[in-house]
Order: C-alpha cells, then structure tokens, then sequence
C-alpha cells in the first residue's frame, strides 16, 4: 500500500487502469518518499511503442482515478524485474535509482 497525503493507494488499483490503455504491455506502481505528501506515487511502464508519453498516460488516469491516485512520476522500461513464476518484483523497482520521467518521452 502507498500512503498518499494519508490517503492509501493499492498498486493494483493505478495499474489496472494504466494497463488498460491500449499502448500498455504492462505496467507496475510503487510508492517513493515524497517530502510533502509522504509518499507519491511512481509508475513504471511497458509500452507497446515509442509514441506513448506519460502525459497520455497521465491523462488516462485522470479519467479513472482521483487526483491523488495519479502517478506523479513514469518511468519506461523494456521489460519489469520479475520472479521465476512471473510476478514483478515491487521491491526491486522501489530500490532502483534508475531515471525517472517526468516529461512525455
């Protein structure tokens, strides 16, 4: 669980509706310290093309998720870390200083 602003965000919650863009393969959220809000939440994505930007992606979740559930910070990837019978590793993404998108790609 991510606590936004005491609110708490499930990560499955953010990436049903992320993977159900059509431009998404797949899609795993975490939650990142944030000074203000305690938490905020970042998404790392699988994209189907290059044409897909995380304001597209932003604006998707506007349309299904409350303000405070939309990712502030995407991250594209080629493929997510996962364990041998598939699931992603959450905890992996969470420690990794990779570089974080804050603008469309």
């Amino acid at each position: 669980m991510i606590i936004v602003s005491g609110f708490n965000v499930y990560p499955n919650e953010v990436e049903d509706v992320v993977v159900a863009h059509p431009e998404v393969i797949e899609a795993a959220a975490v939650g990142v310290p944030d000074e203000t809000n305690g938490e905020t939440i970042k998404l790392f994505v699988v994209a189907r093309s290059q044409n897909l930007d995380a304001e597209t992606l932003r604006a998707w979740c506007r349309k299904e998720l409350a303000a405070y559930k939309v990712p502030k910070l995407i991250e594209f990837r080629d493929e997510l870390p996962k364990t041998n019978v598939g699931k992603v590793l959450r905890r992996e993404l969470r420690d990794d200083k990779g570089e974080t998108t804050l603008s469309p790609r």
